[in-house]
C-alpha cells in the first residue's frame, strides 16, 4: 500500500523530470549557460543589447558528445558552435529547456557571424561532471560566467567580473536530499499509476500531446532520414493490419517525431530524465497503441504514467548522461506502458522489463543525430515485442545473463552496467567521432 510520501514523491518526479525541452538537451544546456552569462554581462555593464565578444566554453565529454551532429532549433546547422551563439543572441535563461524558443532567421545570421569570426571557443573536460556546461561571456573589459552542473537546466554558478554572485550546492553535494524522491520500485508504480484519481494524473495527457506534435510534423514534412514517414508509408503500401500494423504504427509515430526533433524543428518535446527523445520514446509508442485500441482517456492517461516512472526509475541508475543509449530506458518504459494497455497485469509488466533488458542492454548512445530516430524505432519495435510476450507469459527466465528473478535487481544490474562498466566506452566513442576521415 502506498503511503502518502511515496505518492507525493512521484508526483515531485514527474513534475521534475517530465519538463519541455526545445531541441536537444545537451546543446540546450550550452545555450542556457551562455544566455544566463550573457544576461549577467548587461547587468554588469548596464548594456541591455550588449553581445559577448568571446565566448569561450567549457563542457564534459557527454554534452561534446551529444552536441556536435544534432540540428539546432530554427537553424540548418549542427553543433554546439552555433547553439551557444545563438544563446547570447535569442537566449532567455527563464525559459530553461525552451531557451531557444523564438529564434528567427535574423538572430541565425547573426550568430552565424559570430561563429565565423572566431567568437566561439569549445574546450572539452574529462574531469568534470558527465552533465557539466560552463560559458564564459566577455566585452569591454568585462566578463560573466555561469555554470550548469547535475543537471541540464541546473544552474549552480553565476559570476561577474570574478565576483560571485549565485551559487548553490552541486548536484553531488544536493544528492541525499533528492535521492529519497527515486526510492521507489515497479510495484509502487503500478499501483500509483491505477489507484490515483482520474482527474490528478489527467495532465500527462496534455503533455504527452506535445510529442505527437512533433511526429505529426516528421511525417508531414519526411524530417530528418525520414524514417517515421517511410515505415508509414511502407506500411500503407502493404495494407497491414492486425498486430504487423500495430507494430509499425508505434514504430512509424515514435520515429517521426524524433525526426522533427534531431532535425531542427522548431517544437518542443516533453523529455523524460533530461532527453527529449526518451520522453518520445516513452510516450508516442503507447499513445499509437492507445489509438489504434481504442483506449479510453483513463486507460492511456495511466498508461503513460506507468511508463514515464518506469523510464525514470530505471534511468536514475544509469546516471543523467551515459554512453548507454537512453532509449533502452525509454522504450522500456513504453512496453510497460503497452503491456498495461494490453491489460497486461503488474507481474506482467514486470515480465515486459525482463524481455526488454533481455534484449536491448548493450546498445550504446554515439550522440545525438539524426539517425537517433533509427535506435527509436528498434527500441520500440522491441517495446511492442516485450509486451506482448509478457502479456502471454512468456519472459527472460533470471538464469539468463544479467536478468534475475527479482525485476528491481534486474534495473540494478542494466544500472550497473550503464553507469559503471560503459565508463570508457563514451571516451572511445568520443575518439572515433571527431577522428573520423572528412
Amino acid at each position: 500500500m502506498l503511503n502518502k510520501t511515496k505518492v507525493r514523491n512521484m508526483y515531485r518526479l514527474l513534475e521534475k523530470e517530465v519538463v519541455p525541452a526545445l531541441g536537444c538537451t545537451e546543446p540546450v544546456a550550452v545555450a542556457l549557460a551562455v544566455a544566463k552569462a550573457t544576461e549577467t554581462l548587461r547587468q554588469t555593464t548596464g548594456k541591455k543589447t550588449l553581445l559577448p565578444e568571446k565566448i569561450r566554453i567549457v563542457t564534459s565529454l557527454n554534452i561534446y558528445k551529444n552536441g556536435m551532429g544534432v540540428g539546432i532549433p530554427g537553424t540548418d546547422m549542427t553543433g554546439l558552435y552555433i547553439a551557444a551563439a545563438l544563446g547570447a543572441i535569442v537566449g532567455d535563461s527563464k525559459k530553461e529547456l525552451e531557451v531557444l524558443s523564438g529564434v528567427k532567421p535574423s538572430h541565425v545570421e547573426t550568430a552565424k557571424r559570430l561563429v565565423e569570426k572566431g567568437g566561439v571557443e569549445i574546450e572539452v573536460s574529462g574531469k568534470v561532471n558527465k552533465v557539466y556546461a560552463e560559458a564564459v561571456c566577455s566585452a569591454q573589459k568585462h566578463k560573466a560566467r555561469a555554470v550548469i552542473e547535475g543537471t541540464h537546466q541546473n544552474i549552480v554558478l553565476v559570476e561577474a567580473d570574478g565576483k560571485k554572485l549565485f551559487a548553490k550546492k552541486t548536484a553531488k553535494e544536493g544528492a541525499d536530499a533528492e535521492e529519497a524522491l527515486y526510492d521507489i520500485t515497479m510495484d509502487e508504480i503500478y499501483e500509483f499509476a491505477l489507484k490515483q484519481p482520474f482527474k490528478n494524473i489527467e495532465f500527462i495527457i496534455g503533455e504527452a500531446t506535445l510529442n505527437k506534435k512533433l511526429s505529426d510534423h516528421g511525417l508531414k514534412h519526411k524530417s530528418g532520414m525520414g524514417i517515421g514517414a517511410t515505415l508509414l508509408h511502407w506500411m500503407k503500401e502493404r495494407k497491414l493490419s492486425g498486430t504487423n500494423c500495430l507494430v509499425e504504427y508505434a514504430m512509424a509515430l515514435t520515429a517521426a517525431a524524433s525526426d522533427a526533433r534531431m532535425s531542427g524543428a522548431l517544437l518542443p518535446a516533453m523529455s523524460n530524465s533530461g532527453s527529449g527523445n526518451q520522453g518520445i520514446t516513452a510516450m508516442m509508442p503507447v499513445l499509437a497503441v492507445a489509438e489504434k485500441t481504442k483506449a479510453s482517456r483513463e486507460k492511456l492517461a495511466r498508461a503513460l504514467i506507468l511508463s514515464n516512472l518506469t523510464a525514470i526509475h530505471i534511468k536514475h541508475g544509469f546516471g543523467r548522461l551515459s554512453a548507454a543509449c537512453g532509449c533502452v530506458v525509454a522504450s522500456t518504459g513504453a512496453a510497460c506502458g503497452v503491456c498495461y494497455l494490453l491489460d497486461g497485469s503488474c507481474e506482467q509488466v514486470k515480465y515486459a522489463i525482463k524481455n526488454m533488458i533481455g534484449n536491448l542492454t548493450g546498445m550504446v548512445c554515439d550522440g545525438a543525430k539524426l539517425g537517433c530516430a533509427l535506435k527509436v524505432a528498434s527500441g520500440t519495435s522491441a517495446a511492442m515485442q516485450a509486451a506482448i510476450l509478457a502479456k502471454e507469459n512468456v519472459y527472460v527466465p533470471g538464469s539468463n545473463g544479467i536478468i534475475e528473478d527479482d525485476v528491481e535487481r534486474t534495473i540494478r544490474n542494466i544500472g550497473r552496467i550503464a553507469s559503471d562498466a560503459m565508463n570508457q566506452a563514451d571516451e572511445v566513442i568520443l575518439d572515433i567521432m571527431v577522428n573520423k576521415e572528412k
